[in-house]
């Protein structure tokens, strides 16, 4: 049964780290908002897997940010020259550049959205992640226009 008790991912980073070395899945749920609408905030649960030696466009990944000194679940949205990854949350507009992947800890196989499984190989999921990138412009516009308010 499940405490309810919030953990610092940079705690559990390291058994992670042990249990995907030994070809086992992890799986947890993710705090924020930056994955929306595919994950929502606490509610939903990732399972990952060891990366391969690279990860592939649209990988959803999760890794540590120097910058700000936490790990993340963001989006490969793109490749740098060098062979570092763009990365992007489903929610954000600005994109991280410069991701190496030996800051990459896992990768997304599956995830639970509202107590569904959803397969990141499905077709439809797929079909997900063109539609939601390639809007990206057209929901930035949308929210200069239309800015949320603070409550």
């Amino acid at each position: 049964m499940c405490s309810g008790k919030t953990i610092d991912l940079k705690e559990l980073v390291p058994l992670f780290e042990e249990q995907l070395d030994r070809g086992k899945t992890v799986s947890f749920v993710p705090r924020g908002t930056s994955m929306k609408p595919m994950l929502g905030d606490g509610t939903d649960m990732i399972v990952l897997k060891k990366p391969g030696e690279k990860l592939r466009l649209n990988d959803v990944a999760l890794y540590y940010r120097v910058e700000t000194d936490k790990y993340v679940v963001h989006r490969v949205v793109g490749f740098e020259k060098d062979g570092s990854y763009i990365m992007l949350g489903d929610n954000n507009m600005q994109k991280e550049r410069n991701i190496p992947m030996s800051d990459v800890v896992g990768v997304v196989t599956s995830f639970y959205h509202k107590g569904k499984m959803y397969s990141v190989n499905h077709p439809i999921y797929r079909l997900y992640c063109d539609f939601w990138y390639y809007t990206r412009p057209i929901r930035y516009a949308w929210r200069m226009a239309f800015p949320r308010r603070k409550t």
